[in-house]
């Protein structure tokens, strides 16, 4: 029990962490204080939702539909590139999109379907979180759902420490040039996988 746990504790932190489309907004998010809860929320019920698929063995039929993967690589990238150039101006001209710094104020809804769209939108979400755990954890046998469980229990904790522990950097977001910076910095991130997910065709 412990063994499998820890595993996909390791493993799921490990795959999650690195920075990307879904850490970007969650990071965002929490340094504004918009609808922090919803986000980590979501992000993390949908990171278990697809650990759980993928230890179903959703990950095998996923390797073997080429033709969904396309359009699913084609229409994350869209979106992806559709918020990086955004990103993009607002750090080149933070009046261009609102008059504030931080950006105009999101609503829920938004928060929500943007938050839905990188992570269900986002090839890469399905060959990490799907394919390839799904695959190392079945490797554990009956140990496979506490592999599971592992996982999800690593996203939690990092969308949670993500999301609320963004705040303590706000001191360093007084200044609007900090915000032009993370801006730039989330445009490159986004347009950079969109990229990568175009030249995976």
């Amino acid at each position: 029990m412990l063994v499998p746990l820890l595993a996909g504790l390791g493993l799921g932190l490990s795959l999650i962490i690195a920075i990307g489309a879904q850490n970007a907004f969650v990071l965002r998010q929490g340094l504004r204080r918009e609808h922090v809860g919803w986000i980590v929320a979501i992000c993390a019920a949908s990171d278990a939702i697809l650990i759980t698929l993928g230890i179903w063995g959703l990950g095998a039929l996923i390797q073997a539909a080429d033709a969904l993967l396309v359009v699913v690589r084609i229409g994350g990238a869209a979106f992806l590139t559709w918020y990086g150039v955004r990103s993009a101006i607002r750090a080149a001209r933070p009046g261009a999109l609102d008059t504030n710094p931080a950006g105009a104020p999101t609503s829920l809804r938004t928060a929500i379907v943007t938050a839905l769209a990188l992570t269900w939108l986002n090839p890469h979400v399905y060959l990490d979180t799907v394919v390839l755990l799904g695959s190392i954890g079945a490797t554990y046998g009956d140990g496979r759902w506490w592999f599971a469980l592992g996982a999800a229990l690593g996203s939690v904790a990092w969308f949670t420490a993500l999301g609320f522990g963004s705040r303590l950097l706000r001191p360093l977001f007084a200044r609007p040039v900090a915000w032009r910076i993370l801006d730039a910095l989330i445009a490159v991130v986004m347009i950079g996988i969109a990229a990568s997910l175009l030249l995976g065709l």
